[in-house]
């Protein structure tokens, strides 16, 4: 398979602001963000204006654009972490990358800044390897290869569709893990980046993450909401849930996902003992939905995002439904995201430039 030239152009960043001074942020993420057009979507739920400092390219979406494109017609909302998802939605370049505004860039084992950006589109314009491991990681990275014994009929690899960075400093545990460790934070950085091989299920995090918004961007949903959701990291599942859906969709298509470089910095943010009161139900889900996504499988007819995420949509209400709501109110909300998506795309009004 062909490297791909992925322009500048083809590109949007995509920010959920849930802080309204983002100064420090912008700033500090100027030299890698000012090539680019950038997409900044406002908490519907955030009342103070967004300070947002001059020399960038961007769109702000605000909760009145939020209920001009949307509507009341959907189970869809788009508070909290959500609100990134409208911006994937609305967005008109070929790549998103994602970006919370409680991250800054990282540094490497050297000290130099990661150009978190550049990493992205170099992951998504290069082959990924999911049909069969390769121990040197990435072999399309520099300095890289295939190992012996790698079959030579593989080595061309598959399309690239979602490219999954990590940070340094808050690790993304749950809340139990890190109540039993308040004081743990993530210091390696380890420089490498590796396909996730087919089959193997992993969760994602739209902080630090990038993808082909053509081919999978209906496949990234904000479906599956606790009944206590709140808008900390660890109160909240539908990344989780959208982590799941979107590699079963890759692993369908045949195509690659990606995990590793880049590292972004993540400050420290809530309280994991409060949270957990909100994530537990969460935890106790996941061992409902890991039997369900490695036994369900889509019809051969399931040939394009949309396609899969509604096959899927019937499987989790047949299947999933009668062990708690909460998955049938996912259901609904994954048909109602294609059908957003659909609309949206085919009605020029509802978008900018």
């Amino acid at each position: 398979m062909s490297l791909e030239n992925i322009r500048d152009d083809e590109v949007d960043i995509v920010i959920g602001a849930l802080h309204s001074d983002l100064t420090t942020f912008m700033n500090e993420w100027k030299p890698m963000f000012c090539r680019f057009h950038l997409i900044i979507v406002k908490d519907p739920d955030l009342k103070e204006e967004l300070r947002i400092p001059d020399g960038f390219n961007l769109n702000v979406y605000t909760k009145s654009d939020i209920d001009q494109v949307v509507g009341s017609s959907t189970s869809i909302l788009f508070s909290g972490y959500s609100c990134r998802y409208f911006g994937y939605l609305v967005s008109q370049k070929k790549y998103i990358i994602s970006m919370d505004d409680d991250c800054v860039p990282a540094r490497d084992n050297k000290g130099f800044l990661v150009d978190a950006i550049a990493q992205h589109i170099y992951n998504l314009s290069t082959p990924a390897t999911p049909f069969f491991f390769n121990t040197l990681y990435d072999p399309f990275r520099e300095g890289a290869d295939f190992v012996r014994g790698y079959p030579f009929s593989l080595r061309s690899g598959v399309q690239c569709a979602l490219s999954c960075g990590l940070w340094l400093n808050l690790a993304d545990y749950d809340a139990p893990t890190q109540a039993l460790k308040p004081e743990q934070r993530n210091s390696l950085y380890v420089d490498a980046v590796m396909t996730v091989p087919a089959t193997a299920m992993l969760p994602i995090s739209g902080i630090n993450v990038a993808f082909n918004r053509e081919v999978l961007g209906p496949a990234l949903i904000p479906a599956l909401r606790l009944a206590g959701e709140g808008k900390l990291r660890w109160e909240t599942m539908e990344d989780i849930w959208c982590g799941m859906c979107v590699k079963f969709v890759c692993d369908h298509l045949r195509l690659g996902v990606k995990t590793g470089l880049p590292y972004v910095w993540r400050n420290d943010r809530g309280n994991a003992i409060e949270s957990l009161k909100k994530e537990w139900e969460g935890v106790k889900l996941m061992e409902e939905v890991v039997p369900f996504f490695q036994s369900v499988r889509l019809p051969a007819s399931a040939a394009t995002a949309e396609d899969c995420i509604v096959e899927l949509a019937k499987a989790v209400k047949e299947r999933l439904g009668a062990v708690d709501p909460v998955f049938t109110r996912a259901a609904g909300a994954m048909l109602d995201w294609v059908k957003l998506w659909k609309s949206v795309g085919s009605d020029a009004s509802l978008l900018r430039a």
